[in-house]
């Protein structure tokens, strides 16, 4: 009764609230959404059935390619905006930053293991550059802009998003070596380990060289 009692104060106390009003949140698949409102089609079912923005551009050039581009973007967007949201609104309420930032994690888990699809989901990296702006919003540049040069040149989708998170992870410790409020890089890395572990399927193609091209 005690243990019961405790998450039931938990779940019903301010932090708690957000806690999981972030993994709701995260879990809102818009690629999904998107992909069957602008195209008619169920992304989990065609091409790499993943969620993110990288799949619903793929599957909609194939079934409306004047518009896969800008729904992609929106996807991207929307998958970012989602944690950041949440996070605004948490400053609003006077949250201290570790709850912050425990926020942004879980926007980011509820994103790769949604409740709404049977806690499977996308790979977490639109969400976990979306809350890492939020506070730390130069090493965010500094990665979009590695992801967008990797991803000119290369032209592979999952090479780039690893390697611009990477890129902007270690510039955390090199501008910020201690995390301004926490003085932690724990959910930095956390969120990056998620990311990573989500890309495992693509990081194996990648070593396969079978990794597909986005053209």
């Amino acid at each position: 009764m005690v243990i019961i009692a405790g998450i039931i104060d938990f779940f019903t106390s301010l932090n708690g609230f957000f806690y999981l009003l972030a993994y709701l949140v995260g879990g809102i698949p818009f690629g999904l959404i998107y992909g069957k409102i602008f195209g008619g089609v169920n992304i989990r079912e065609t091409g790499s059935g993943s969620i993110g923005a990288t799949n619903v551009l793929r599957v909609l050039k194939e079934t409306n390619p004047k518009i896969a581009k800008k729904v992609a973007i929106l996807t991207m967007v929307s998958d970012a905006f989602k944690g950041i949201l949440v996070i605004l609104i948490a400053k609003i309420f006077n949250l201290t930053y570790e709850a912050q930032w425990m926020i942004a994690f879980l926007a980011v888990v509820g994103h790769c293991f949604s409740p709404f699809l049977k806690f499977e989901g996308g790979k977490g990296v639109a969400t976990g550059v979306g809350v890492v702006a939020v506070f730390l919003p130069i090493e965010a540049i500094l990665g979009l802009v590695v992801w967008g040069l990797v991803g000119k040149v290369l032209k592979i989708s999952s090479l780039a998003s690893l390697i611009g998170v990477l890129f902007g992870g270690l510039m955390t410790f090199v501008i910020h070596p201690e995390i301004p409020y926490i003085h932690t890089h724990a959910p930095i890395l956390l969120i990056m380990f998620i990311i990573f572990y989500k890309h495992i399927p693509n990081i194996i193609r990648l070593f396969q060289r079978k990794e597909q091209k986005i053209i």
